[in-house]
């Protein structure tokens, strides 16, 4: 898995949004009470491996953002590059904007609408954290992606699983990448996407 160089804004985008996020979890059930207090480790840090995995140029999309777990720590170690957060709920959304104001995320996009009806441009990488499986992901995002466009997915246990499922319906290549934050967890870098019956 490859690391991230250090960087003090990173730092202290991430701390103010560590704390954005813990104010408005005492309303809005953005992250499980029970892992709120290992927040930097079971969440900021376990979104943040995505970040290297990601291809260095293009849009990137994070499908039911939630709480801007991965969407809102990529965007905020890479603060140029497009950033869209796709998030139905609007309690959740309202959080995401204020969140990419407070932070000066500009080129954070948030899409406040399902997955189905969210118009993006074409899509470098796709992440999404804790929504669906692959095969379903695949049919969220293939409308968005890229022609080589990637898809990197922090799994649990289910990982192969899922994989073997989806396989049934979609061709692409896959890279398993160890999760430092979680023993029982892989993150899935899927590319060349396409349809079986497009073959």
């Amino acid at each position: 898995m490859p690391e991230l160089e250090p960087d003090a804004g990173r730092n202290t985008r991430l701390a103010a949004y560590r704390d954005l996020l813990l104010r408005w979890n005492a309303t809005i059930n953005l992250v499980s009470a029970k892992t709120a207090d290992d927040i930097d480790r079971r969440h900021i840090a376990d979104s943040l491996q995505i970040v290297p995995l990601l291809p260095p140029d293009g849009a990137i999309a994070d499908l039911g953002s939630g709480g801007g777990l991965p969407g809102i720590v990529i965007a905020a170690a890479l603060p140029e590059r497009e950033v869209h957060l796709v998030e139905s709920d609007r309690r959740k959304a309202a959080f995401l904007i204020e969140v990419a104001g407070t932070l000066k995320l500009s080129h954070v996009k948030i899409h406040a609408q399902r997955i189905e009806q969210a118009t993006l441009p074409p899509i470098a990488a796709l992440t999404a954290r804790a929504l669906a499986p692959v095969d379903v992901l695949l049919g969220f995002s293939a409308r968005f992606l890229a022609q080589d466009g990637v898809a990197v997915l922090p799994k649990g246990r289910t990982a192969e699983q899922e994989l073997t499922s989806a396989s049934t319906r979609w061709h692409f290549t896959a890279e398993r990448f160890e999760s430092r934050t979680d023993p029982e967890a892989t993150i899935l870098r899927l590319s060349e996407i396409r349809r079986a019956s497009d073959a």
